[in-house]
C-alpha cells in the first residue's frame, strides 16, 4: 500500500482551531537540499484566528509586508523573528485573505535526530525533548529560516503528512497560548498530554485548565 502523501490544501482551508487540533499527531517533514529528512511528530501547537476577534493575531490589523504570508493561499508557511532572535513558523489557514494560521510549538523527532541536533548545537546525550520543544526550538531543528515564508506545504521539500498507523492517539488538551498579553485566555493552544515533548508552560506560572504536561521544566 503507498504511503499517504501530504495533507491537502482542504484541510488547511477551515477555521484554524479545527486545524490545529487536528495537526497534533500528524507528521512534519523537511528534506534538506544534501537529501536528509527531518521528521518531527506534531505535539503542540497554538491557533491565532483572522476574524477580528483575537488581537493576538499578527493579522488582526490587517496585511502588512510581514504577515503577507498569513493572508493565504491556505497551506503554506509564514515565518517570523521573534524578539529579533529565533524563528517561529506557522501554518496559514483558513480560506485566502482571511489572515489566520497555526504556530508550531514543538515536536517528537521521529527521523533525522542526530541532524536536528546539530542544527541545534546539542551535545548528543542532551533528551530528545529538548530538541525541538519550543516554537524557536522547533524551526531551528528542521533547517527552517525567514527564507521559507511562503513556502508550499503541499508538494516539494515541505509538507505535514497524517498520524502513522503506528503512533499513539494523541491525548488531545487544550489550554492558555504562551507569552502573549492580549487575549491571552483563550483556549487556542492544542498539544498532546502523554507526550514529554510538549515545552514548558510559561503565561503566569499557571497551569492551563485541562492540560496535563504543559507545565513541564
Amino acid at each position: 500500500m503507498a504511503s499517504p502523501g501530504p495533507l491537502a490544501q482542504s484541510f488547511y482551508a477551515r477555521d484554524a482551531r479545527a486545524v490545529a487540533a487536528e495537526l497534533i499527531g500528524c507528521r512534519f517533514f523537511h528534506r534538506l537540499p544534501d537529501g536528509t529528512r527531518l521528521v518531527l511528530r506534531l505535539v503542540e501547537v497554538e491557533a491565532y484566528l483572522g476574524d477580528g476577534s483575537d488581537p493576538a493575531s499578527h493579522a488582526h490589523r490587517g496585511p502588512t509586508p510581514r504577515n503577507r504570508a498569513m493572508f493565504g493561499p491556505p497551506g503554506r508557511l509564514y515565518a517570523y523573528r521573534s524578539y529579533g532572535i529565533h524563528t517561529c513558523v506557522n501554518v496559514v489557514c483558513s480560506p485566502a485573505g482571511h489572515g489566520a494560521a497555526v504556530l508550531l510549538r514543538a515536536g517528537e523527532p521521529v527521523c533525522g535526530d542526530e541532524r536536528m541536533r546539530a542544527l541545534r548545537a546539542l551535545d548528543t546525550s542532551a533528551p530528545l525533548r529538548a530538541i525541538a520543544s519550543g516554537p524557536g526550538r522547533l524551526a531551528q531543528a528542521l533547517g527552517l529560516t525567514l527564507e521559507h515564508d511562503g513556502a508550499s506545504l503541499l508538494r516539494g521539500a515541505l509538507g505535514i503528512l497524517p498520524p502513522a498507523a503506528s503512533d499513539p492517539a494523541p491525548t488531545l488538551a487544550t489550554g492558555a497560548r504562551v507569552g502573549i498579553t492580549q487575549a491571552a485566555d483563550l483556549p487556542y493552544r492544542y498539544s498532546d498530554a502523554a507526550s514529554a515533548c510538549v515545552s514548558a508552560f510559561r503565561s503566569g506560572g499557571k497551569r492551563a485548565r485541562g492540560a496535563r504536561g504543559l507545565a513541564e521544566a
